[in-house]
This record gives structure tokens, sequence and C-alpha cells, in this order.
């Protein structure tokens, strides 16, 4: 027991739990740290199946292989980014406000309009693939970046992360303050309860952003034009026949394309750990 009479965590079990946590944390990095050695490893070496603890000397040659094959990189991050960034900024303003609705005001259908949310967020998305590329093509709206962002307009499933977030931290106090010193509705949401909602914001930008990022087969269908094409489309056309295939480009491409995922994660993480933190010590 210490001071304050709570128990302490023997040095056995501490150290049982942080060898724990060290594993599962080798084991989520494996595979990443594997795809960067392969992206400097030869095709021959990585057909052999031999794996290497260090990088090899192949990584300019994998390079100058890849850039020869009409793999551009910056066209590819340009396009994924328009995309995924379009779909963080639509899907987040558009869900909390949502969200906020849901929670911060009584009206009458509140109820019916969640429990519709919740039905559309079990629906799998590719039942309406084919509706919505003919419903693209009747538009003209083929070949353009709008049909991969606009949807995310309607994000149920962040709606109801965001209505499950503000339940548990929204204070009508705070609202009816502002509305007395003569704030409107949309102030109250912009200045106020964006602020508040920062940890589920960072949270779901993540997801938002490597949903939109790894999204392959709707840019597939939509977009013809190789201008347009994103990262995940340029990696998949690298893939020929098993015989011809430059793996260690392969594996340059893809360590290439999950850059902006980590840089995104790590930007992102300080904001989740001090919404855990506040939560912790929340009365």
């Amino acid at each position: 027991m210490n001071q304050a009479g709570v128990k302490s965590t023997s040095p056995v079990l501490k150290t049982f739990m942080y060898a724990v946590c060290i594993i599962f944390a080798l084991l989520s990095i494996w595979p990443f740290y594997t795809m960067f050695i392969n992206s400097t490893r030869g095709t021959f070496d990585i057909q052999q199946g031999a794996f290497s603890l260090l990088p090899s000397d192949q990584f300019f040659s994998n390079l100058d292989i890849l850039l020869g094959l009409g793999f551009n990189p910056l066209v590819g991050f340009m396009n994924s980014a328009i995309i995924s960034v379009g779909a963080v900024i639509f899907a987040l303003y558009f869900s909390s406000i949502t969200a906020y609705a849901l929670v911060a005001y009584q009206w009458k259908m509140r109820q019916p309009f969640f429990v519709l949310i919740s039905i559309v967020m079990m629906i799998p998305a590719q039942m309406m693939t084919i509706g919505f590329f003919r419903f693209m093509i009747s538009l003209g709206m083929t070949n353009s970046f709008l049909p991969l962002i606009l949807p995310a307009i309607a994000s149920p499933v962040v709606v109801f992360f965001m209505r499950q977030y503000l339940l548990a931290t929204f204070s009508p106090d705070i609202v009816n303050s502002a509305r007395i010193d003569g704030a409107s509705e949309f102030r109250i949401f912009n200045t106020i309860m964006l602020p508040i909602m920062k940890p589920a914001i960072a949270t779901q930008a993540i997801f938002v952003f490597v949903a939109s990022w790894n999204n392959f087969f709707m840019p597939l269908v939509l977009l013809t034009d190789r201008r347009m094409h994103t990262m995940p489309i340029m990696v998949s056309l690298l893939q020929g026949d098993i015989y011809r295939t430059e793996f260690g480009s392969v594996y340059l491409a893809l360590a290439l394309s999950v850059i902006p995922l980590f840089i995104i994660y790590f930007a992102l993480s300080k904001y989740i750990i001090a919404g855990v933190m506040l939560g912790g010590v929340k009365e």
C-alpha cells in the first residue's frame, strides 16, 4: 500500500505487462519493417525467401526501375492527398455538426434519425457500388475527384462515434451561457464545441484519412485517366506476371505509399493521448 491507500502493482506483474506490450508492439511494427527492408533488396533476393534484418544496397536500383515503369510518385501523392484531405474535412465537419444536433437539441425525430444512421452504418458499401457508378456516369462525373470526396459528407460511422463522445463530454451549461452572451448557434459549434471534440476529431481523422488513402476499388472504377490515378492504383499496376514483376520496386512503391499514413498518425496521436488523459482525470 502507498500513502494514498492504493495498492501498488508488484514489480513482477509490471515487468510482465511491459513485456507483453513490447511483444505486441514488435508484432505490429514487423510487417512495416519487412516492407522497408525489402524495398532496399533486389527481386532475386526476395524470391529466394531469405530475410535480412539489415537494409541492402538495391534501393536506388529499385527506384530507377520504378521510375522507368512510369510510376510517378508525385502525381500519386498529389491525387491521393486531394481526395483524402477533402474526405477528412467533409466527413469530420458535417459528422460533428450532425452529432451535435443529435445531442444538443430536442426534436421529435431525433431518435428515429439516429436509428436510421445506425442502420445505414451496417449496410456494406459494396452493395451500392453499381448504382453509384451508374449515377456518376449519368452526371458525367467520372474522371473527377468529386465523387470520391463529396460522399464523405454522409459518414454514419463518424457520426456514431462523435455522438458517443459528445454524450460523455457535452455540457448544456456552456452552450446556454454562450446563448445568453448572444452567440449564434454556428458560432457556438465552431468556437466552443469543435475544440471540445478535438480528441474525437483527431481519432476519426486518422481513420478517415487511412480509409480514403487506401481506397482502391472506387478510384479504379471512376478514374480511368492515368493522370488522376491514386497511389494504390499505381502500385497495383506494377504487379504484372509473376515472372516479370520487379518485387523490389513494388515494395519500394508500397513503402512510399504508407509514409503519409505514418505522418498523419504521429501528427494527430498527441491529441488522442491528451483526450485519453483528460477522460482519465475527469470527475
